[in-house]
This record gives structure tokens, C-alpha cells and sequence, in this order.
């Protein structure tokens, strides 16, 4: 038989050493808390002490989620805790398969060794936000006046009833610009307490932590979309209103635009334009250097929102600029895998080996994209194997697009945990469950 090598978070190691990253996981369906406890608790025995625990529940256990962090506090150690509630949970149970668990029970736990790294978890609560147009200190001082230029990676988890989450983006982008922002918008529910974990705290507003030092955060942004038809140009607009757009100095409404494009395109097509049809919005298209680059444009795939059938104006969900490129999007659940693929395969050729990775998909991804269960899960391992993977289902997906950080819809957010290439991160050993 030929030899060949192992990928290396499937190498087994006979211990993790003093300074060797881990991750084990564990995953539980159990419908009561202390089935979920008892269960988690035999996938992880022996786990040593974890510099950060990242907890993911679905919003079945809403009414027990005070008492969860202090009981999963009474049986394992880490130094940070954080997680969320969401409209269901993605994890990694004892046999090493991830799977996606769709408004069920389910709790998921993943506890991370991380030598080199340094941790700062943050909360901001309460409404007010600073001023955008003002210094950043006082952005800064909201995540507890870390370093800017150390903190390169950033989890970052918002309450589903916090106001201005864009402009709240916006500000960190601005306090951090260097550090890539992964998370989600927490799941909702009826009981009288907030949706995100932090320490032994049920918190409402937003909660994170950023990461430096020897460990960071690879994004992947799978938005699960194709394009359709030429790129255009906007040449009138109004707030969040195209009213004209150009393509090869030819002028016309949004739905005069469209119409042409239907004609080309075959009856599935047409079906899918009924209700999966979005717009992609150019956000590179007064870049400098793109332009001198001939990079492409990246698009923001954004909501068609209303249409007004006199003008064949077009409102979007998101705020329109003349000269902006746009391009109409369908959405469907080859064009989804087939995007997330390519974009798993590019990461899995990266030279840093991932460690783990966190996966905040949107509530309507999942069966009711892929029409089966497991969807995004499967695709990363077909890529990775066995790589663990933890995360939730989400009213709203954060995560980078052409240099920002956007809210997303319909998006799978992945956070790929790596070592930095500018530190000596050692040798990693991870394990699923016990």
C-alpha cells in the first residue's frame, strides 16, 4: 500500500504537553439541562483546564440559560467563557462527525487550549454607542481599552433587541480596524433575560473577545448566491432607492434591467427570480486600487425590499450610491454549495492548519436551503475531515467583505482558528468528545 500523510488535526498525539494548543468538543440533544450535563460531561472526561470555553445553546433551553454557564463552571475549567443562544446550535459530538441541529435541543461546547494566544472578552451594555465622527478612544474604551494594533482577531455576539447593530459594526471597524470580526445576531425568545453568555452571566447587548498573540481568526463568507445577468452601474438613487441604472452607456429602470436579463435565463431560473432573487451591491467600486488592479468587484448580496411598479425603481436593504456596480443575485442550494466548496477549498490550501472553526449560519440556510440536514457541516468536511466545528444559527450573520465587516443574511460566517504565521505557535492536538 502507498504511504501518505495524515492532515494534521487528524494525527493523534499521547498528550497534549505543557504547551501544545487543543480543542475537544461535545454535543448534546438531550431535551432536559441535567441529560445535556450529564452527557456532555462523560464526552469530555479528563479534560484538563481550557483558556477559553465557547457555549452554544438553543433557545429550547432559553428559560435555563442562568443556571447553565454556573453548572458547566462546576465541572470543567477555562479561564474565559462566552457563547450565545440561538435558533439552533452546530457541534462536534464524541464520534468527530459536526452536524447541525435545527430548532431542537441541543447544547454545544467547545473548550480550546491556546498557549500564545491572549484573550480580552468585553460586554457593552446599554444603548449608547459614541459618535462615529468623533476620536476612537471611546470605542476602544467600550471593549476595555485593548491595543488596537495587537488585537487582530475578534468573536463578537449581539443580543437579538440591541439597536444600531450597524452602526455598532461601523464603530468597531473603526476603534479595530485590523482585527477580522466574526459572529452572529443571538437567537430570541420569551423568557425575561438576555440571549449571549459571558463569564457566569446571561447578558443582553453585545459580548466578544479579541484575540492576539500567537492564535487568530481566518474568515470564511459563504452569502450563497450567484450572479445573473451583466454588471451595472447606478445612476440614480435615492437613500436606499436605485432609480436608473447603465451598463455600455444604455440607461434603464432596475425592473426594465431585469426583465432583459429574464429573457436568457431558463424556466428553473425564472422560478427561483419569484422569491430568491437578490442584488449584489459593489463594495470596491471607488477603490483606487482595485481599479488599477483590475481586481474584481466583491459584492454585498443584500434583500430586494419593495418595488415600485411606475418608475421600476428598486429599494434595497442597504444605502445606494450613484457610481455603485450592482448585479442581480439568485439564490439556491447548488449555487450555495457549490460557492461554499471553492471557498473551503482556498482556505484548506492556506499553510496555517486550522485548530478548529466556528460556524454562524443564517436561520435559513439548513434544510430549508439544502433540503437536507448537515448542509454547510458536510462541506467542511469534505475539506477538513474531522476538524471540530461548534457555532449556532443566527437572526443575522457578521463577518468581512472586501476589507469591512457587514450584518449579513442567509450567509454562513466561518471562523477558522489558526496559528499566526509572525508567531511560533506549537503543534496542535485535537480531539471530538472523549
Amino acid at each position: 500500500m502507498a504511504a501518505f500523510s495524515l492532515p494534521r488535526w487528524l494525527i493523534p498525539r499521547q498528550g497534549p504537553g505543557p504547551n501544545a494548543p487543543w480543542c475537544r468538543t461535545a454535543l448534546s440533544r438531550e431535551t432536559s439541562l441535567d441529560g445535556s450535563l450529564q452527557e456532555i460531561s462523560q464526552q469530555l472526561r479528563g479534560v484538563g483546564a481550557a483558556d477559553l470555553a465557547l457555549v452554544f445553546v438553543s433557545s429550547s433551553y432559553a428559560s435555563d440559560l442562568p443556571r447553565l454557564l454556573p453548572l458547566l463552571q462546576q465541572r470543567f475549567r477555562a479561564n474565559h467563557w462566552l457563547g450565545c443562544l440561538g435558533g439552533g446550535v452546530v457541534g462536534t459530538p464524541a464520534d468527530g462527525l459536526s452536524c447541525e441541529l435545527e430548532q431542537e435541543p441541543g447544547i454545544s461546547l467547545m473548550l480550546l487550549g491556546l498557549p500564545g494566544a491572549t484573550l480580552q472578552p468585553f460586554a457593552i451594555q446599554g444603548d449608547a454607542l459614541p459618535d462615529l465622527d468623533g476620536p476612537a478612544e471611546p470605542w476602544l474604551a467600550l471593549l476595555g481599552d485593548p491595543d488596537p494594533r495587537a488585537a487582530h482577531s475578534m468573536l463578537l455576539l449581539i443580543d437579538p433587541a440591541f439597536p444600531a447593530i450597524n452602526d455598532l459594526i461601523s464603530g468597531l471597524d473603526y476603534a479595530c480596524p485590523a482585527a477580522v470580526k466574526v459572529g452572529g445576531i443571538a437567537g430570541q425568545h420569551s423568557a425575561r433575560h438576555g440571549s449571549l453568555l459571558l463569564g457566569d452571566q446571561v447578558l443582553s447587548g453585545v459580548v466578544g473577545c479579541l484575540i492576539g498573540g500567537a492564535w487568530g481568526i481566518d474568515p470564511v463568507v459563504a452569502q450563497g448566491c450567484r450572479p445573473i445577468g451583466p454588471v451595472f452601474e447606478v445612476e440614480q438613487a435615492e437613500r436606499n432607492v436605485v432609480l436608473e441604472v447603465s451598463q455600455n452607456s444604455r440607461r434603464n429602470s432596475p425592473v426594465a434591467a431585469l426583465q432583459d436579463i429574464l429573457i436568457g435565463l431558463s424556466p428553473q431560473e425564472r422560478d427561483l427570480v419569484k422569491h430568491s432573487l437578490f442584488l449584489g451591491v459593489g463594495r470596491n467600486s471607488f477603490s483606487l486600487e482595485s481599479s488599477e488592479t483590475n481586481e474584481p468587484t466583491a459584492f454585498l448580496v443584500r434583500n430586494l425590499i419593495g418595488v415600485d411598479p411606475r418608475n421600476g425603481a428598486v429599494a434595497v436593504a442597504e444605502r445606494m450610491r450613484v457610481g455603485q456596480q450592482v448585479q442581480f443575485q439568485l439564490r439556491d442550494a447548488t449555487a450555495s454549495r457549490q460557492e461554499l466548496r471553492q471557498l473551503l477549498a482556498s482556505q484548506r490550501d492556506r499553510q496555517a492548519q486550522p485548530l478548529a472553526t466556528l460556524l454562524f449560519a443564517c436561520l435559513g440556510r439548513g434544510q430549508g436551503l439544502y433540503g437536507e440536514a448537515d448542509g454547510d457541516v458536510t462541506l467542511c468536511r469534505e475539506a477538513f475531515g474531522t476538524l471540530p466545528v461548534a457555532g449556532a444559527f443566527c437572526n443575522g450573520e457578521i463577518g468581512p467583505i472586501a476589507g469591512g465587516t457587514h450584518l449579513h443574511g442567509y450567509t454562513a460566517s466561518w471562523g477558522f482558528l489558526v496559528p499566526r504565521a509572525d508567531s511560533a505557535a506549537p503543534s496542535a492536538r485535537v480531539e471530538a468528545g472523549g
